[in-house]
């Protein structure tokens, strides 16, 4: 019998997983959590499509919502020829390649920002009593498949970047240029979990989580010659937003870095990310230790 205990206990949790105390426990977690993640999505988007024609209406209205962004662009070049020293092909790569990651991380975990909601009004608490980990339900509620059209509407502008601009391509830009993607949107998923955590606090911080990722796409558009140097430096060293896309699609363009910044940063991205991931996951972990309901 003992043999036959031994062989099964795989199947299940192994000690401490819950708590993760060991690798073998974060490793359960994480296999856990991201199966739950794709059960509670993979529910919403059945409710979703159960509707298609509301689906496409949406997802539509979402791409030429966000589209708006770049007829702005397009309505500066139609005035000036270049801004920050930069033409409209170098700003649409920019624009491209900051929509798509910002468009992955919002369709992965943009339900994060409506956490302040759910612990004003008390509905967080449910969450707690279920045995799944409570990330993957506050990242996978109300899962948006409409939120593919931004994700869209960016690789639809980045396809004309490349096609529009005269690169030397190398293999190291050409490998750049999906880890920059895929990088850029861990680090806003990142950062829509330090913005979870942080409305344990403050519950109505949601804007303030918003400036950091509506915002900082919005930001990440434009070419860093048009920001003063203490805003580029706080987006390196502070909050890293400058490796979602700045410092690799420099690399790519074959532009000078700002601040005097060393060429090799281009390739660092999936540090910064992990970096950021890991210090994300600390604090979503203080802040659901802290957290002592509302009492309703």
């Amino acid at each position: 019998m003992a043999e036959t205990g031994a062989a099964e206990a795989p199947y299940g949790p192994p000690p401490h997983a819950w708590r993760g105390e060991d690798a073998e426990g974060g490793l359960w977690r994480l296999r856990h959590g991201l199966a739950a993640y794709r059960m509670i999505a993979a529910m919403w988007m059945r409710s979703t499509m159960a509707y298609p024609a509301s689906f496409l209406m949406t997802a539509v209205g979402n791409l030429v919502a966000t589209a708006f962004d770049f007829v702005v662009i397009l309505l500066m070049f139609s005035q000036v020829d270049r801004l920050g020293g930069y033409g409209l092909a170098e700003i649409a790569l920019l624009y491209g390649t900051s929509g798509t990651a910002f468009g992955l991380a919002d369709l992965l975990m943009g339900s994060m920002e409506r956490l302040g909601r759910r612990v004003r009004d008390g509905t967080f608490d449910t969450l707690l009593v279920r045995p799944v980990p409570v990330l993957a339900q506050v990242a996978a509620d109300r899962f948006a498949l409409r939120r593919l059209g931004r994700v869209l509407q960016g690789a639809g502008v980045l396809g004309y970047a490349l096609a529009a601009l005269d690169i030397h391509w190398t293999p190291a830009k050409v490998l750049l240029l999906p880890v920059m993607l895929a990088s850029g949107a861990a680090i806003f998923c990142a950062v829509f979990v330090a913005g979870a955590a942080f409305q344990f606090v403050a519950q109505d911080a949601s804007e303030v989580q918003n400036a950091a990722t509506y915002g900082g796409t919005t930001m990440l558009q434009y070419p860093p010659s048009v920001f003063g140097a203490d805003l580029v430096r706080g987006v390196t060293f502070v909050l890293p937003l400058a490796f979602v896309n700045w410092l690799p699609a420099l690399y790519v363009l074959g532009r000078p870095y700002p601040l005097g910044l060393p060429g090799w940063l281009a390739f660092t991205p999936p540090l910064v990310a992990g970096a950021c991931g890991a210090l994300a996951m600390l604090a979503w972990r203080a802040g659901l230790r802290g957290y002592r309901s509302t009492g309703s």
